[in-house]
């Protein structure tokens, strides 16, 4: 029988086809930031939601608090909706999540395409947040437990992928439509956002429902058939979900409250929580957010050439990054290394920006250097940061507990951008501070400091199955030491978790050392464990 870890892609069509589509929904999260940040300095669209300003390049401006709120209701939309995924996770599905949220998508569309009041606009921000909060949410769990391990990482590289060429679609329709001037020139590129929706939501007829989260509801004939649809050998289909179900019963044996308890007071949950939850915060602490949300704003406002054409260049670059990543991520993606050295790239750049535009602002030397060092950041964001955060935030959650520590992760991991979007118009608006490209100067110390958590807290679990991962966390392994544990099953896993359970109440029990190494159990545990370098 051939290696499931040696086995090539192709053989997995189908799941990487489901996972594919999938991974789309990001697509709208990246539009609509290259779409509005490019709206912000769109002549157009200032003419309805902005005010008319002699001192701006363009004639007009928009007021920093009507900017905040633009910018900042989608992400707060998108927070409130994914702290809602464990509770939601309890009575749907990761497909039918994700249906709701292209509905919700399609209807807060259609108010801020009909809209020329502010408080409507406002609303169909908070509404395609939700939306959006949804698709982010629920798209990467659907990618994570129906990938094999040694592909979810492309998986979660392409579904960082479509981030970035929604945000390049956006800002490229934005670079186009500007010339048209008038209401048109916002409107037209509002249209685009139907697409992906429609796409997605016939696409989910035709692919299964997440096989973890049907065994997770005592589903175990659809979850069969889900995961006999996903995998290239139907004769391991059955090995496959023995282990998967083995674990989650685990898991629920030793459950010791309800699930949003369990992730904090269980000590062994509560790292898995902690961690998932820095993971997808690193994301927010590397300031891309003002740079994604505010890149044309600040461009123009910096009058650095034209802001469209530098967006496009910059978003441009990001994709690309994010497509060799994709290339490379199976085999060379470790975790730590590249988070590591992405969020040091990020904070050396966020510093050469800001000091040069202190030393000589509004010069051409400035303006170009200023654009280079943004391309740079941009190549440690997309390419070391973006991913690998979302990636670990979902690796690292117990399948039991996954959609509420998940959740969690992504809401703090939104409420974070919403704050760094909230804020930025006062440092960056020259209404307002009018720091302008000085703003590094905040982020510079951030990035710093999730390079030295990452250094001392993050584990490498690249390549691991899931059943692999709750083993080592139930090992409480050091963060160091799971990059080379020897795995041996879930059997170890109930006795490393028995184990824990009756050391509180000073009860003797059999611990998972006798599991691997006793004698019934120690031949076939040298057989299973397989060192993962």
């Amino acid at each position: 029988m051939s290696d499931p870890q040696k086995e090539s892609l192709l053989k997995h069509w189908k799941c990487m086809a489901a996972c594919t589509l999938v991974s789309m929904c990001p697509f709208q999260y990246g539009l609509d930031f290259g779409i509005i940040g490019g709206l912000q300095a769109m002549p157009g669209f200032l003419q309805i939601f902005g005010e008319k300003d002699p001192t701006s390049p363009i004639g007009y401006n928009i007021s920093p608090g009507r900017q905040q709120l633009i910018s900042s209701l989608m992400i707060l939309g998108a927070f409130l909706s994914s702290s809602m995924a464990g509770p939601l996770a309890k009575f749907i599905g990761r497909k039918m999540s994700i249906w709701l949220a292209c509905v919700i998508c399609i209807a807060s569309n259609v108010i801020m395409m009909t809209t020329d009041k502010i408080g409507g606009l406002y609303a169909g921000r908070l509404l395609i947040g939700i939306a959006n909060g949804l698709l982010m949410t629920f798209s990467q769990l659907y990618i994570q437990e129906c990938s094999p391990a040694q592909y979810r990482g492309l998986m979660i590289g392409s579904f960082q992928s479509w981030t970035s060429i929604g945000s390049l679609v956006g800002t490229i329709i934005d670079n186009f439509t500007v010339k048209i001037g008038g209401k048109q020139s916002y409107i037209l590129p509002l249209g685009i956002v139907y697409v992906i929706p429609g796409l997605i939501s016939l696409g989910l007829l035709l692919i299964p429902e997440s096989p973890r989260w049907l065994l997770q509801h005592d589903r175990e004939e659809p979850a069969r058939k889900a995961l006999k649809w996903l995998r290239p050998h139907p004769e391991l289909v059955d090995a496959e979900l023995a282990d998967i179900k083995s674990v989650i019963d685990a898991e629920k044996n030793l459950a010791q409250n309800t699930e949003i308890v369990d992730i904090w007071k269980n000590p062994v949950d509560r790292r898995r929580t902690l961690l998932a939850v820095g993971a997808v915060s690193l994301q927010a602490a590397s300031g891309a957010m003002y740079m994604i949300s505010y890149g044309t704003y600040f461009f123009e406002m910096a009058n650095i050439g034209s802001a469209f054409e530098n967006s496009c260049i910059l978003t441009g670059v990001g994709v690309l990054v994010i497509l060799i990543n994709s290339a490379i991520i199976t085999r060379w993606g470790r975790r730590r290394v590249f988070l590591l050295w992405g969020l040091i790239i990020c904070g050396l750049c966020q510093m050469v920006v800001a000091a040069v535009y202190t030393a000589n602002p509004g010069t051409t030397q400035t303006g170009k250097l200023i654009v280079s060092f943004s391309i740079l950041y941009i190549i440690g964001y997309n390419g070391m940061v973006a991913t690998y955060a979302w990636l670990c935030g979902g690796e690292f959650p117990s399948q039991r507990l996954r959609s509420y520590t998940f959740g969690l992760a992504s809401s703090i991991g939104f409420l974070g951008a919403w704050l760094a979007t909230f804020t930025a118009p006062y440092f960056i608006n020259p209404k307002a501070l009018g720091w302008g490209p000085k703003y590094g100067y905040i982020w510079m110390p951030s990035c710093f400091i999730g390079a030295a958590w990452v250094w001392f807290f993050l584990p490498e679990v690249k390549n691991r199955t899931f059943e692999e991962i709750d083993e080592m966390f139930e090992a409480r392994l050091p963060a160091r030491k799971f990059r080379h544990y020897v795995c041996v099953g879930p059997a170890a896993l109930a006795a490393m978790g028995e184990k824990h359970k009756h050391e509180e109440a000073h009860e003797p029990v059999t611990t998972h050392e006798e599991v691997i190494w006793g004698e019934k159990g120690g031949k076939a545990a040298t057989e299973m464990a397989t060192a993962i370098a």
